[in-house]
């Protein structure tokens, strides 16, 4: 009978534990339609504590994008953030990042490029957001946006970083990147960025991240179910049956 119920040429998947997509159940229901009318939030970081710092400019400069697509925007001030695993989880700014991570469907991460990678004030940042919280994943299921600012010529080292980082925290992270190339040239004393192509390729990130945070909202759940989760939750329901007995 066993054998009966596997699937042909399948023999190492359990068909009880298999969902096949389909079109229907990436459909909204009505209540959850409801749940959805809110602007789209999103979390914003960025990698320099300098006081003028191109990465915060550019950051602000792209929430101005977004808010005025409507969205609601949190930029999170890495300032006396402690370094991962120095202080207790239950640190106000640590408390703050992860609080923000689990209110936001959507992030932006913006760091200057620094000996080549990414600096240890945007790691931390992400150090600091666990994969895991109980039964929470604070970052599965966001889309993600990543910008770099360079201090010579254009770079991507950055951007790809910040990807490998995203794929890492199960995020969604969009196509579209931003790299900012003689970042000093392309914003004035105020902080605001100057009219260019570079300008132009951020208001195009923001769109495709908008666009990407309100076509996956509400089916988040639905794409991170996974079989091998599954399976693995069937397991450990067996085992916990075994040691009652």
């Amino acid at each position: 009978m066993q054998h009966m119920n596997k699937i042909p040429n399948l023999p190492n998947i359990k068909p009880e534990l298999l969902d096949p997509p389909t079109v229907d159940k990436l459909a909204l229901e009505g209540e959850l339609l409801g749940d959805l009318q809110h602007p789209p939030r999103i979390l914003m970081l960025y990698g320099s504590l300098r006081e003028r710092s191109f990465s915060r400019f550019l950051t602000y400069e792209a929430a101005r994008i977004l808010e005025h697509f409507g969205a609601e925007v949190k930029i999170f001030d890495p300032m006396e953030l402690p370094m991962a695993g120095s202080v207790p989880d239950t640190h106000p700014k640590v408390m703050e990042l992860r609080e923000l991570c689990l209110w936001s469907e959507g992030q932006v991460w913006c760091s200057p490029e620094r000996h080549g990678a990414i600096t240890a004030v945007m790691k931390n940042q992400i150090d600091w957001i666990p994969l895991e919280m109980g039964a929470i994943r604070p970052s599965q299921g966001r889309t993600l946006a990543v910008m770099q600012v360079c201090g010579g010529s254009q770079s991507f080292n950055v951007v790809n970083t910040l990807r490998l980082l995203g794929r890492w925290m199960r995020m969604f992270t969009i196509p579209n990147q931003s790299s900012v190339p003689m970042a000093y040239k392309e914003f004035d004393e105020a902080g605001r960025m100057r009219a260019s192509s570079y300008y132009d390729r951020v208001v195009d990130v923001m769109e495709e991240l908008f666009k990407m945070t309100l076509l996956l909202r509400g089916r988040t759940s639905y794409l991170n179910d996974r079989y091998s989760e599954r399976n693995e939750r069937v397991r450990k329901a067996i085992d916990r049956q075994i040691e009652k007995l």
